[in-house]
């Protein structure tokens, strides 16, 4: 079991934790070393390390850094921080092995997939005792799973992170040794509200899990990161939907028909692909009281969210007409699907009752639409799949009177099907939903 250390912040924090095994005291934060009572303490210089502070009767460790090992009776942590990148595994295991600590420490910053490898891989190529982290976002998984690369310690922050990545310890503590990772991959990913939603229904049910943002745009070594770290699943968005489907062990029938995942299932070390964006489709349009059967819909966008609305419209008997800026993409849904393709120049709204948008339009400042909002009416029913703000088109549908199917109900729908796929737990909706405010 990886031991868990709370960094200080602050001299305050120190009546703060009880969650921990140990802590550690930065001298260029803190200046001194305090008294902790009851717990191990690291000291750790980030300058040239000055033993003549350490107090006496000191029973701790000492992070000495980059500096060559002081003669002494403590137990001593030799570190590399690498601010800008993760190197091959082989050169991080030259850097730690060359080390001369009691525990060898390599943080590096993670900024893809292949960096998660890289640190595993190279954890099995480290000599002793040894601790090896992921620095940023995308390395919040190494600080979980301290036990996939055999650590000694790891950290987490009080009041405020000593480090990019670290969660609290009031998260690190709360989710205890090996607990379930799942997470959201796509790009970009800083307005996705999935992090959020899981998270804090998660804790609502009383599930010790944690749900991270994977935000990268190369899908390299995915599978080997998913087993590597043993992660439960994944959501996948933007640009990943139909890309994904190339690393995965199995398709159910409704991802393999619409051509696109959006949740991804660990089975035992099997990657099996599913899509709830339909179902949460259905469900948001059943929650605004709209019956696709015998209607119109004009579906504007081409990617994995406007394939699964197009599955979901004609399955319910909608005729459904597609249109967007790649026509060949906007062509093979209506291929796939029996749908009407349109191009953006004449593509009129007055001839639909549903308008939905799967752009990315709205969600990330300007942007046009592909068909001209200005015919919208009372009449029509408008499904915005960008959530979280209100877009230019539900600004447009309120205005009119149209009809709205809230994106937020699709997104807890969708969400609520994952979770139930990796927990086994089911009636979630009304958790995801409530969770999104």
């Amino acid at each position: 079991m990886t031991r868990l250390c709370a960094s200080l912040g602050s001299l305050s924090d120190i009546g703060r934790i009880g969650g921990a095994d140990m802590a550690e005291a930065r001298m260029d934060i803190l200046g001194r070393v305090p008294d902790v009572p009851g717990k191990g303490l690291i000291v750790t210089f980030r300058d040239a390390p000055d033993l003549s502070l350490l107090p006496e009767g000191f029973s701790g460790m000492v992070d000495v850094g980059g500096h060559d090992v002081p003669a002494s009776s403590y137990r001593v942590i030799s570190s590399h921080h690498d601010f800008d990148s993760t190197p091959p595994a082989e050169e991080i295991a030259g850097i730690l092995n060359g080390m001369r600590g009691d525990v060898k420490k390599g943080a590096f910053t993670v900024n893809s997939l292949s960096d998660l490898k890289s640190l595993h891989d190279a954890s099995r190529l480290v000599e002793g005792e040894r601790i090896l982290l992921g620095m940023g976002a995308l390395g919040t998984v190494t600080r979980i799973r301290g036990y996939a690369l055999g650590n000694e310690l790891t950290f987490a922050y009080v009041s405020e992170p000593t480090a990019p990545g670290q969660l609290s310890l009031e998260e690190m503590s709360y989710l205890g040794d090996r607990p379930m990772v799942t997470g959201i991959l796509g790009h970009p990913l800083d307005k996705s509200l999935s992090p959020k939603m899981h998270n804090a229904a998660m804790r609502r049910l009383g599930i010790r899990g944690i749900y991270l943002r994977l935000d990268v745009e190369s899908l390299d070594c995915i599978g080997d990161v998913v087993a590597d770290y043993d992660i439960r699943g994944l959501n996948v968005t933007i640009p990943h939907k139909t890309a994904i489907m190339e690393h995965l062990d199995s398709l159910d029938k409704g991802a393999e028909a619409i051509g696109a995942v959006n949740t991804v299932v660990n089975g035992g070390g099997r990657l099996e692909g599913h899509n709830t964006d339909a179902l949460g489709a259905e469900y948001a349009l059943e929650a605004a009281g709209f019956d696709p059967a015998g209607k119109r819909a004009l579906v504007m966008g081409s990617g994995g969210a406007a394939r699964a609305c197009a599955y979901a419209l004609v399955k319910k008997g909608c005729r459904v007409t597609v249109t967007g800026r790649n026509e060949d993409t906007s062509r093979a849904i209506c291929r796939d699907f029996g749908c009407e393709f349109r191009p953006k120049e004449s593509a009129a709204l007055m001839l639909h009752d549903l308008v939905v948008n799967c752009t990315p339009v709205g969600m990330y400042g300007g942007g046009d639409y592909p068909v001209d909002m200005c015919q919208l009416t009372r009449h029509h029913t408008v499904f915005d799949m960008v959530y979280g703000a209100e877009t230019p088109l539900v600004r447009r549908a309120r205005e009119v009177g149209a009809g709205i199917v809230s994106g937020e109900d699709m997104l807890a729908a969708q969400g609520a099907a994952s979770l139930e796929m990796w927990t086994g737990k089911k009636d979630l909706f009304k958790h995801m939903r409530e969770a999104l405010g």
